[in-house]
């Protein structure tokens, strides 16, 4: 009855601003349902068709980047022998993403969602490609080297700069908000899974197959997601209304974070833990000149490369039927810390399966970590803001991985491969101790009062 209802009140709206109005409303009916069962079922949000295609659009995206990346990383290394030069590929892939996020994540609040992602994700598929056919062409890649690679990864990071703010904005409209939280760990969950099988996998193929092979596997991947996203449905904007100048609407998301504690800290934690504490840009000289792996390096790479994420899904199980939402900011700064010791341990480790072990407990950690910072993202932020914020979001998370790897690609020029790798998991921990004393409502936060 209350479909039918809804539909009515659709129909018989003939302005089209009233019709997406409206539109929303409908779907805002059906997502907000209060006959919707309260018992807790740890697979519903994967039960909501929409967000089901959706996730698997983003699994092969994120699985093609994976082996993409870690291809990248091996073939630079195969090619230069240097530390700094790993670390500017992140870098080079960081700041369009920067640059970009912000004007993206206003026309995450303005344009349709899908649209922005589809393009994105088609260009996205193209730099593969493109990357795919030089590493065939070896006269072409003798002639520019590096360069043309380091080209490449900067193409990849403006199509990240539009995907980034996007994707956790369309999100919220795909599923109810009491299943935010659910929704993430499955989100984390299958971004895990795919981070394990796509460095293992770029690992092997580029040992055996060589990068040419490897980047048409990775292209493909990405390809398969840009034709499933085609399956999910447009869902309208929600009602807006913009009084403001396109300068104070574009850094909106900014002022709205820096006024929100919560959301500042969290998001400034998980920042200096993932540029400190980040050593996956050296993984190849570290397989190499410290575990001394010899011609199974490029191998153990891609498996070393994939145990956090061996880690993060075992957790991910098992936050599915126990959520970190009660207590939450206690959670969070475990989480972090036990990060941190983690890698200080992996870089004194010489073991190949103790530094394995560590980097899984480590991706276990972190897991904890996303699913409370993407719950936070999606609880605490205004419908017709999720776009910009989403965008700050990306600039405080997204490009620290790469900005992190530019850091420990510095570090390990300057001090060392060990030494480089323990100062940050030190600087990681220290770094969570100053939050538990600046962030009282971060250390107080209980995020099932927010559903």
């Amino acid at each position: 009855m209350r479909k039918v209802q809804a539909k009515r009140r659709l129909r018989s709206n003939f302005s089209w601003h009233e019709y997406t109005k409206q539109h929303y409303l409908y779907n805002e009916i059906l997502v907000n349902d209060s006959s919707t069962p309260t018992k807790r079922d740890p697979f519903a949000a994967l039960r909501v068709r929409d967000f089901s295609f959706f996730m698997a659009a983003r699994f092969f995206l994120t699985l093609g980047v994976q082996i993409q990346s870690v291809t990248v990383a091996m073939q630079v290394c195969d090619l230069t022998g240097d530390a700094l030069m790993l670390g500017l590929i992140g870098l080079t892939e960081a700041l369009p993403f920067i640059v970009f996020s912000l004007y993206t994540g206003y026309l995450a609040d303005v344009m349709s969602r899908k649209r922005i992602i589809v393009f994105a994700m088609a260009f996205l598929t193209l730099a593969s490609l493109l990357l795919f056919y030089i590493s065939f062409n070896a006269d072409l890649l003798r002639e520019l080297g590096t360069s043309v690679i380091f080209g490449l990864t900067f193409c990849i990071g403006i199509a990240r700069g539009f995907l980034g703010p996007v994707f956790p904005a369309y999100l919220s409209q795909l599923i109810p908000r009491h299943l935010y939280a659910n929704a993430s760990t499955w989100q984390s969950n299958l971004w895990q899974t795919a981070a394990v099988a796509g460095p293992a996998a770029g690992g092997l193929i580029k040992s055996f197959s060589g990068a040419g092979v490897a980047y048409g596997i990775a292209a493909g991947l990405i390809g398969l997601g840009f034709i499933l996203i085609n399956f999910v449905t447009n869902h309208p904007l929600p009602p807006r209304e913009e009084k403001e100048k396109l300068a104070l609407r574009l850094t909106a998301g900014f002022r709205f974070v820096f006024k929100n504690q919560i959301m500042l800290s969290a998001f400034s934690l998980d920042l200096f833990a993932v540029l400190l504490g980040g050593a996956v840009s050296i993984l190849p000289l570290f397989a190499r000149e410290v575990l001394h792996l010899g011609a199974e390096a490029d191998f153990w790479t891609g498996v070393l490369r994939a145990a956090p994420a061996v880690g993060a899904i075992i957790m991910g199980i098992f936050m599915a039927y126990n959520p970190p939402t009660r207590k939450a900011g206690r959670n969070l700064f475990i989480a972090v810390i036990g990060f941190g010791l983690c890698i200080i341990g992996f870089a004194f480790s010489r073991n190949v399966f103790l530094s394995f072990g560590l980097l899984m407990l480590s991706g276990a950690f972190d897991c904890i970590s996303v699913i409370v910072r993407s719950t936070i993202l999606q609880l605490l932020t205004p419908d017709d803001m999720r776009g910009r914020v989403a965008a700050v979001n990306g600039i405080f998370i997204g490009s620290s991985n790469e900005i992190g790897e530019f850091e420990s690609g510095v570090a390990a020029k300057l001090l060392g491969l060990v030494p480089s790798v323990f100062f940050g998991g030190t600087m990681t921990i220290l770094v969570v101790i100053a939050v538990i004393f600046l962030a009282p409502k971060l250390r107080k936060l209980n995020l099932d009062e927010y559903v």
